[in-house]
């Protein structure tokens, strides 16, 4: 058996992967186990799971793979700031040293760490996406489009794949970055760059596309096959340490929103207006990719992936027939990436392509059995009750549709930044007051923010605009007519269009009565598909709220521990962990019932 470790850190979201005979055993990221949102550094604890997980020790390891050429970056980095010197010298005395202690001298830190001298392979950093994208879907021959910030030198590329190989033919290089272009943005709006994108892409809906041609008149310049360069003279990122400067602020009429400050409606028009941007570049890419490769299903990976709104509009308007996103899209995945090039393009090792792709459904992270959960809420002090197996479904289900709010902790966690039915929290989306309740008093966030549905697959084209499985949540569709509700005043602007009802599933309806949503198929998750179908039963709606078990500030829990902090320091009404229910108002305070979040993304 050929054991290999994938490894991606020291930008964000560190994580590690493990492949035997190019199957994929487990994977996690770092932040899930330190707690420590979009961890970068070196992945131990991910690595000791993915060992434990395959009954490994680091001697049985055949092969590392890294998911970038540290060199070629490094090599990237040293070239931009003598082009701008002396302008970056401030970023420059700030990033050397991080480059001079650690990231050169990568194969050095990764033999200490694992206390051993395994061959290492360093595939390039998009190569890693495209690997992703491409090894683990449910196609024997693919087009594969990849965008990001910044890898080496590239931000995007695009190829094609057919069984066990790929190649890329075209690239788009550093500074010239759609990525970094929506970071730019996610800026200049108040909120935090790589981790707070998926923000800008919320408050979108609120605001009108008013800054549209200002981007493509001056910010860029964009070509019909998608291809593009930025106009670097507004943009600070290469030798600053801030996305946009001067010239930026006063091309859209004032400095950046400062974090935590009331969002205005310039702030939602921006994010409106390079959303429009970004899926119509998108869009053109994928187009362009069609026309070159002629294939007609298309693997997406890169952080501009996570990018939902954009996908939904790639497969609705775009030429190929179907799309398969990696679930892990960003940074991380690209460890999965890593290890599969190294099976698949390293050893040249066939590939076994699944009707329902490799992935496993993503759940890939840490399980927890009955036994090990009882330990550890007797340990916390937890009163709770065991449920019969036969009897979970019916009694969740009838929690929810009383209105409760219920922590799910079920099987192996996600890997990837979606709550996919293993670490969620759920609640049911006919509830008009469910998305601010959820919002405010228990995720602790921006009232503005939408929450995605998890609907049963077979119901999917009848209660969403979709007929192809979403079961990563990296999709959106809007809700079907037939379940809309007419609104009073289309004249509402801005957050005013809240008060509105627009559905018969308001919870997970957004503005423009989108929804990302995740569609649940019994093979990949029978205890979460049993339950959603039980509430079916019982209400007529296949539809219920699925939002990730954490509160802002914090990444997805990983542990029991994890989750029942969690739980008690919320509102949330039920815990749910294996086959144990634990009732919010029969549970003793404790040390950290009332302490504040102050950690702010």
């Amino acid at each position: 058996m050929v054991n290999i470790l994938g490894i991606s850190c020291f930008y964000h979201d560190s994580a590690a992967c493990l492949v035997q005979d190019g199957e994929i055993i487990a994977a996690a990221q770092e932040e899930r186990f330190t707690r420590k949102k979009h961890d970068f550094e070196f992945p131990k604890h991910a690595i000791d799971f993915c060992l434990k997980e395959g009954g490994l020790t680091t001697q049985d390891l055949d092969f590392v793979a890294f998911y970038e050429k540290p060199f070629l970056k490094f090599e990237r980095i040293l070239e931009t700031y003598l082009a701008y010197a002396p302008r970056g010298f401030n970023s420059f005395v700030r990033a050397i040293p991080l480059w001079i202690k650690h990231r050169l001298w990568i194969p050095d830190l990764i033999q200490k760490e694992l206390g051993c001298e395994p061959k290492m392979i360093f595939p390039e950093h998009h190569e890693s996406h495209a690997a992703s994208a491409f090894f683990p879907s449910p196609f024997e021959r693919a087009a594969i489009l990849t965008a990001d910030g910044v890898g080496e030198w590239t931000t995007a590329s695009f190829g094609r794949g057919a069984g066990n190989h790929f190649e890329l033919d075209s690239e788009i290089h550093f500074p010239h970055s759609l990525g970094l272009l929506y970071s730019a943005f996610t800026y200049y709006t108040g909120f935090k760059v790589n981790s707070a994108e998926y923000k800008v892409m919320g408050l979108a809906p609120y605001g009108e596309p008013k800054y549209v041609d200002l981007i493509l008149n001056e910010l860029m310049d964009v070509k019909v096959d998608g291809s593009f360069k930025l106009n670097m003279k507004y943009f600070n990122y290469c030798s600053g340490l801030t996305m946009t400067n001067e010239k930026f602020h006063k091309l859209f009429g004032g400095p950046p929103r400062k974090a935590e400050t009331e969002i205005g409606e310039r702030d939602m028009d921006l994010a409106r207006s390079i959303q429009v941007v970004t899926e119509e570049v998108m869009l053109r890419m994928a187009r362009h990719v069609h026309e070159v490769t002629g294939e007609e299903n298309l693997c997406l990976s890169g952080g501009v992936a996570l990018n939902c709104v954009a996908n939904g509009r790639i497969l609705r308007e775009g030429p190929f027939k179907h799309i398969w996103i990696q679930p892990a899209a960003g940074d991380a995945g690209g460890a999965l990436g890593a290890a599969l090039v190294t099976w698949h393009h390293y050893l040249d090792k066939p590939r076994d392509v699944k009707l329902e792709d490799a992935q496993k459904g993503s759940f890939l992270g840490p399980f927890f059995s009955d036994s090990e959960i009882e330990k550890i809420l007797n340990r916390q002090g937890a009163l709770y009750q065991k449920c019969a197996p036969e009897s979970l479904a019916e009694t969740i289900a009838q929690l929810i549709e009383e209105g409760n709010v219920i922590g799910w902790f079920q099987g192996r966690m996600e890997f990837g930044p979606r709550a996919l039915g293993a670490r969620s929290i759920i609640g049911d989306a006919r509830n008009l007051e469910m998305q601010s309740r959820m919002n405010l008093k228990i995720k602790f966030r921006e009232s503005f923010r939408p929450f995605a549905p998890s609907v049963l697959e077979e119901e999917t084209s009848e209660w969403f605009e979709m007929n192809e499985p979403s079961p990563y949540m990296l999709l959106v569709a809007d809700v079907s007519k037939r379940y809309r509700l007419k609104t009073v005043n289309g004249a509402l602007r801005g957050f005013d269009k809240l008060k509105e009802v627009r559905s018969k599933v308001p919870a997970v309806t957004h503005v423009d009565y989108s929804a990302r949503l995740q569609t649940i198929d019994r093979a990949r998750n029978p205890v979460y598909h049993d339950l959603v179908k039980r509430f079916f039963e019982k209400t007529g709606c296949p539809v219920i709220i699925n939002t990730s078990f954490n509160v802002r500030g914090e990444p997805i829990v990983c542990t029991p521990e994890d989750a029942f902090r969690c739980f008690m320091r919320t509102e949330m009404d039920y815990l749910v962990m294996g086959h144990f229910i634990l009732d919010k108002r029969k549970q003793k305070t404790t040390s950290f019932q009332k302490e504040i979040y102050f950690e702010l993304d």
